[in-house]
C-alpha cells in the first residue's frame, strides 16, 4: 500500500468491505479525542486544516490515477468532517456539567455527523454533486461536519435542560 492510499483510506479504514465511510469515521474519533484531551482545540483545528489541504491534493491525483470520482475507500474527508464536528460541539461540552457528558459527546459527533454526511440535504448534496475532484470531496464532508457540530450544541443544550 503507498503512503498516498494510507493516508486517503486513514490508516486503511476505507478499505472495510462494508460501510467504508462508518468505518472511517469511527477510526477518526479516537485520534481527534486524543488531541483534544491532550492537547487543545486550536491543535485539533489545524490538523484538519492540514489534512484538508493535503487531502484536495493527493485526491485529484488520486482521481486522476484510477478515473473514478469520489471513491468509496477514500475516508479522509470522513476524518476532517467528523473532527470539525467535534470542534464545534467540544465548547459547549467544556462549559455544561452532567454525567456522562463525555460519552454523549462522542455518539452524538459520530451520529450527528454521518446524518448529514449519508442524507446530504441543501448544500451540502449539492456539493457532493457538483463540485468536482478534491474539493467536492473534501467540501460536502466539511460542511456536514458544520451542520453536524451546531446540531451537536442544540443537543447538548436540549439535554442539559432535561437533566
Amino acid at each position: 500500500m503507498t503512503l498516498q492510499k494510507l493516508f486517503l483510506t486513514f490508516g486503511g479504514s476505507g478499505l472495510s468491505p462494508k460501510a467504508p465511510g462508518t468505518m472511517g469515521t469511527l477510526a477518526s474519533i479516537p485520534l481527534g479525542l486524543l488531541v483534544l484531551y491532550y492537547g487543545d482545540i486550536q491543535t485539533l483545528f489545524m490538523l484538519t486544516f492540514t489534512i484538508t489541504v493535503i487531502a484536495i491534493f493527493e485526491i485529484n491525483k488520486y482521481e486522476a490515477e484510477v478515473g473514478e470520482h469520489d471513491s468509496q475507500e477514500i475516508v479522509i474527508d470522513e476524518t476532517a468532517g467528523v473532527w470539525l464536528t467535534m470542534i464545534i460541539a467540544y465548547p459547549t461540552v467544556q462549559s455544561l456539567n452532567f454525567p456522562y457528558i463525555d460519552i454523549i459527546f462522542i455518539v452524538l459527533s459520530f451520529a450527528t455527523f454521518r446524518l448529514f454526511d449519508i442524507w446530504k440535504p441543501s448544500t451540502i448534496g449539492w456539493i457532493d454533486r457538483e463540485v468536482n475532484g478534491g474539493l467536492g470531496v473534501m467540501g460536502d464532508d466539511l460542511l456536514a461536519g458544520v451542520a453536524a457540530g451546531m446540531l451537536s450544541i442544540v443537543l447538548l443544550m436540549g439535554i442539559d435542560k432535561i437533566i
